[in-house]
């Protein structure tokens, strides 16, 4: 009989691999290999499975990646809703979150309540939710990510060339600037560093603010010197009015019909009468006696 190898180059992403044989060449209890990556795993080359035979077989190899951080499969209707498929569980919540507020979801007088949509009411099961129910009725909707699966032909002719088959796997990795961006932000002399440059980004952009503002004046004035001036000495009317918190419409008061009005002398009149009795208050205070 021949040995029939399968040999299996080592990976960090591979979290499970099953390789399922012919059950009826093998058996019920040997037909199937399984290899779990445990904390304690000790990275190899690779490993190789053996089983003697004379024939060709055909094998599944199902592949288990090891996603770090986890991800999570989606319910399909919840995943159709979202547009998310697998992904982190922070993405699923950020998606999630996207999608309430997109469509209004939160109750407007207490925020700490979803109202649901009917898509809502046919995945969670409920008119109603608070923020902190949705991770716990999240989780039942969250299932393993699909394995990759790989259907292969173990060959013992020794006139069959293709003795060897790869199969490219993408996987996400992580940037490899992360890490040297993490001890850069790290150092207590970069903290510094990067202070300075914040407080001179800032002092920058206030300089920028500044020029781009005076700049759009000069140019207002230039372009209409005559309605420049008109809405600037409105602006300053109403400037003035709020610095010294007097109420009325500066635009009409500035105008000569304003103070041609029927009861402008009346308000005249009045005016006078009380800048006289505040007058004469004053006076009887520093004289101490009441005039008459």
């Amino acid at each position: 009989n021949f040995i029939r190898k399968l040999c299996f180059p080592s990976s960090p992403w591979c979290g499970r691999l099953v390789i399922e044989l012919d059950k009826e060449l093998y058996g019920p209890d040997n037909h199937l290999v399984e290899w779990h990556r445990m904390p304690t795993t000790q990275e190899t080359d690779g490993f190789q499975v053996k089983r003697p035979g004379d024939v060709n077989v055909k094998c599944t190899l199902l592949l288990m990646l090891d996603h770090q951080p986890p991800q999570y499969k989606l319910d399909p209707r919840l995943a159709r809703l979202l547009g998310v498929h697998t992904q982190t569980r922070a993405s699923i919540m950020q998606a999630l979150w996207l999608y309430i507020k997109n469509n209004k979801l939160q109750d407007s007088h207490e925020k700490e309540y979803i109202n649901c949509n009917r898509y809502f009411r046919q995945i969670f099961g409920c008119t109603r939710m608070r923020f902190p129910e949705i991770p716990m009725k999240l989780a039942a909707l969250l299932q393993h990510p699909d394995p990759i699966i790989i259907n292969h032909m173990i060959s013992v002719d020794p006139n069959d060339q293709k003795k060897t088959a790869c199969y490219d796997i993408d996987v996400e990795v992580d940037d490899p600037l992360k890490g040297q961006m993490n001890s850069f932000l790290s150092s207590t002399t970069n903290q510094q560093e990067i202070a300075a440059l914040e407080m001179k980004i800032h002092e920058t952009i206030e300089s920028i603010n500044q020029l781009k503002t005076q700049r759009d004046f000069m140019l207002s004035f230039s372009n209409n010197p005559q309605d420049f001036i008109k809405d600037w000495l409105k602006s300053q009317s109403r400037d003035l009015k709020l610095m010294t918190d007097v109420a009325g419409n500066p635009e009409e008061e500035r105008r000569t019909e304003f103070y041609q009005a029927p009861w402008v002398p009346e308000a005249v009149g009045r005016y006078v009468y009380s800048k006289v009795q505040q007058r004469r208050q004053e006076l009887e205070q520093v004289l101490g006696i009441r005039l008459t």
